[in-house]
């Protein structure tokens, strides 16, 4: 149980990350456990807002692929994917659209205006936020990536005090539609609007030295590192996506990249505000860290 004299302590500890980040635009990939479970989901939730309160400016992008699967199944259309990306036919792109920016975007729109924040819903379609193209692999359909970010709206919008909410879906030149990576878009999201931070938040402590064990987790380290433990097989199977994902928005500017474990009540402001944080930090060379 806190004390009151803990829980000055670590407004103390808070407070030159408070003057740092003041201003500063946070991109968070919100999905995971953090997405599922209630009371992680406000807590995630409230962190957000929080940040919003303290004058960081974050901007949050979600998936949704679990109720992406239940939809499907409601619809008897079995979901299938390849290399663990999501076979998406013209139909299964329809369900796509419908539940992470008709249902899914607008629940976790009303959850930050319910914690007093203002949340506004977005898709890569609004104010040509996003382009997209074809991934390249026509066995999976409408997966796309991204080939242009347009932050005129969001900056307006962060610029206003509001809390953008984007959801990765996004057309091509022709106006047709794509499903993408919601990592993917955080990260070209973050490097396009300077952020300071990139976080993904994860189902797993971080970057580990072992996998079985936690406390070989890595707390900080560089993109020659990561890249050092990529090529080791250390980091393997779906953590490699990620921490490409991370090199990827620091080669373009981000000052700092996070993995961070969702299932860590309160695991954004631990990560954020606190001196030993909670996740894994990539930063660009040790003269950052």
């Amino acid at each position: 149980m806190l004390t009151d004299s803990d829980r000055v302590q670590v407004l103390s500890e808070a407070l030159p990350y408070m003057q740092q980040f003041a201003g500063r635009t946070i991109v968070v990939k919100y999905g995971g456990a953090a997405m599922k479970e209630e009371n992680l989901r406000q807590d995630v939730i409230r962190d957000v807002v929080t940040m919003s309160f303290m004058g960081l400016r974050p901007v949050l992008v979600h998936g949704g692929g679990p109720e992406i699967n239940t939809w499907l199944t409601k619809l008897n259309i079995e979901p299938q994917f390849i290399n663990g990306l999501r076979v998406t036919d013209a139909a299964t792109m329809e369900v796509v659209e419908m539940v992470l920016v008709g249902r899914v975007n607008k629940q976790i729109v009303e959850m930050i205006n319910l914690a007093g924040g203002s949340g506004v819903g977005l898709c890569g379609k609004d104010g040509n936020l996003i382009r997209a193209r074809p991934q390249g692999n026509d066995a999976i359909g409408f997966v796309g990536e991204v080939s242009g970010i347009n932050i005129g709206l969001l900056s307006t919008l962060l610029e206003a005090g509001h809390i953008p909410v984007v959801s990765s879906v996004a057309t091509d030149e022709t106006g047709q539609s794509y499903n993408i990576n919601a990592d993917t878009v955080a990260g070209e999201l973050a490097a396009a609007l300077g952020a300071e931070k990139l976080i993904l938040l994860t189902d797993i402590a971080g970057i580990l030295h072992n996998y079985k064990d936690p406390s070989t987790l890595y707390r900080s380290l560089t993109i020659s590192k990561a890249r050092e433990l990529m090529n080791e097989n250390v980091v393997s199977g779906g953590m490699i996506p990620k921490v490409q994902c991370c090199v990827r928005s620091l080669a373009q500017g981000v000052k700092a990249a996070h993995i961070v474990d969702g299932r860590v009540p309160h695991s954004l402001l631990l990560e954020i505000f606190t001196n030993s944080g909670v996740g894994s930090m990539i930063v660009a060379s040790e003269t950052a860290l």
